[in-house]
C-alpha cells in the first residue's frame, strides 16, 4: 500500500484548522485501503503576545482585519454551518475571546508522547469553539487532558515545568522560515505544502496525485 505522512501546521486558535483537519478525516477515510496515512502536528500560533488581554473575539477580529463586526459575525456564522455539516461543534465560537495557545501547544507536544495528539487536539477545538473556554487557562487544559484519555496529574506536571517549550518554539521558528503564513498548512512527504482547509474531495485528488509522483520517484 501507498504511504505519505502529513505534517499539521495548526493553532488551536484557527477554526479553519479543526474544519480543514475534519476534512482531512473524511479524505483519509475515503482513502483507505489504498493510501495509508500517518500525520504529526506542528505549532503555529495566530496570537503569540502571551501578555495580551483577551478580549471578545468579534470586536478583536473586526480591528485586526480592518471590516465591520457584522461581517466577522456572518463569517463567523458561516463556518459555523460547515463545522455542523462536518460533526464538529462550533456552537460557542462567536461567543470565545482571544487567549494565548502555547501551552496548548505543549500538552499537544506531550499528548503525542502517548499517542494521543489528535485526542488532544480535538478535545481543545471542542473546548474552544464548542464551549467558548479559555484554553490558556490551567483547568482548562486539564480537562481537555483527562477528555482525551490522558493522566490530568502528568499533564498538570508537564504545564508546570518547561516541558515541550523548545520544541514549540522550535517548531514555530522552523514553519516561519519555510514561509508558512497562515493555518491549516498539510506538508505531504516533507515535499508538498496543501495550504488552507481544502475541500475532502480537493484533499483525495491531491493525496493521489503526490502518491502517483512518490511512486515513480522511488522506482
Amino acid at each position: 500500500m501507498k504511504h505519505l505522512h502529513i505534517d499539521i501546521v495548526s493553532d488551536i486558535a484557527c477554526p479553519w484548522c479543526a474544519i480543514g483537519y475534519a476534512r482531512l478525516d473524511r479524505a483519509k477515510q475515503a482513502l483507505a485501503g489504498e493510501i495509508e496515512f500517518t500525520e504529526q502536528w506542528r505549532a503555529f500560533e495566530l496570537n503569540p503576545d502571551d501578555d495580551a488581554e483577551p478580549e471578545p473575539i468579534l470586536p478583536a477580529l473586526a480591528r485586526k482585519y480592518g471590516r465591520p463586526e457584522s461581517e466577522m459575525r456572518d463569517a463567523q456564522a458561516d463556518m459555523m454551518a460547515i463545522a455542523r455539516s462536518l460533526g464538529i461543534n462550533f456552537e460557542k465560537m462567536q461567543e470565545r475571546y482571544t487567549c494565548n495557545t502555547f501551552d496548548a501547544h505543549r500538552l499537544v507536544k506531550w499528548a503525542a508522547t502517548h499517542d494521543k495528539a489528535t485526542f488532544m487536539k480535538k478535545a481543545l477545538f471542542e473546548a474552544y469553539f464548542g464551549r467558548a473556554e479559555d484554553v490558556s487557562k490551567t483547568g482548562v487544559l486539564l480537562g481537555c487532558a483527562e477528555a482525551a484519555g490522558l493522566d490530568a496529574d502528568e499533564a498538570q506536571r508537564v504545564l508546570e515545568s518547561d516541558d515541550f517549550a523548545q520544541a514549540v518554539m522550535d517548531e514555530e521558528q522552523t514553519y516561519q522560515r519555510a514561509g508558512v503564513t497562515a493555518v491549516p498548512g498539510f506538508i505531504v512527504n516533507d515535499q508538498y505544502l496543501i495550504s488552507g482547509a481544502q475541500d475532502s474531495e480537493t484533499l483525495v485528488e491531491a493525496f493521489r496525485n503526490i502518491a502517483k509522483e512518490s511512486e515513480g520517484e522511488v522506482e
